[in-house]
């Protein structure tokens, strides 16, 4: 592969990669979310394809492969799956609390697309000095990763569903990932391996808890729920 083919293949599976993050915040609809989770998944594993290919690095292919299994294909699949488990709980008690939609986040949308914008000039402005240290494609791309981790915290910390909070949380371990692969050039396979393992126990935790929350307290709304404490 020719170093401008992959520069342009790179920018553009990162530029994906971004986009996705933006219209997670963006959009309301909880399975819209997820589908667009699922389509960063891929944008995320094309990052170490890439990178595998370029510096003939068959370990790096593999990798990818399997990130865009976890995170394009079980994750998302677990998540959709509880969002099922929580609008089929409202079909059967004649109830909508709205399972299916983030209706009153924090922050707005106009608002939140906004922080975006200023999150990833600031991703931009803090990797500045390490990408003139070294700038290669992959460098030049790592304020992307660095954006993804702050849009995914800050959708973990402004949204009230808790469905949407776990969004958030996988948004924000997506970033890592990115960035760890564009800053270090791949990471070793046991290493990954064992960071997907506890992401994965993390959604089957989160998955099995918000299920027995709306069972419980009939929302998973979370002021709601810390009224009820109160």
């Amino acid at each position: 592969m020719s170093e401008g083919l992959f520069t342009q293949l790179l920018d553009l599976a990162c530029g994906a990669f971004l986009l996705a993050a933006v219209i997670v915040l963006w959009r309301r609809e909880l399975t819209a979310i997820v589908r667009v989770f699922a389509l960063q998944g891929v944008a995320l594993a094309a990052i170490p394809v890439l990178l595998g290919v370029h510096e003939r690095r068959w370990d790096l292919v593999v990798v990818g492969v399997g990130i865009g299994v976890l995170r394009a294909g079980l994750l998302p699949y677990l998540v959709r799956r509880a969002l099922t488990a929580l609008t089929a709980g409202q079909q059967r008690y004649g109830t909508d609390t709205g399972e299916s939609r983030e209706t009153q986040p924090l922050v707005n949308v106009a608002a939140s697309l906004l922080t975006a914008a200023a999150l990833t000039l600031l991703a931009y402005a803090v990797a500045r000095p390490l990408v003139e240290l070294d700038p290669t494609p992959e460098t030049q791309a790592l304020p992307v990763g660095l954006a993804v981790v702050l849009i995914g915290f800050f959708t973990l910390v402004t949204r009230r569903r808790a469905l949407s909070q776990v969004v958030g949380f996988l948004l924000l371990d997506n970033g890592i990932t990115a960035t760890a692969f564009l800053a270090a050039a791949g990471v070793p396979l046991i290493v990954e391996l064992g960071v997907s393992f506890d992401v994965l126990l993390a959604v089957l935790v989160l998955q099995i808890l918000t299920t027995r929350m709306r069972e419980a307290f009939g929302t998973t709304d979370i002021d709601d729920l810390r009224e009820l404490h109160d």
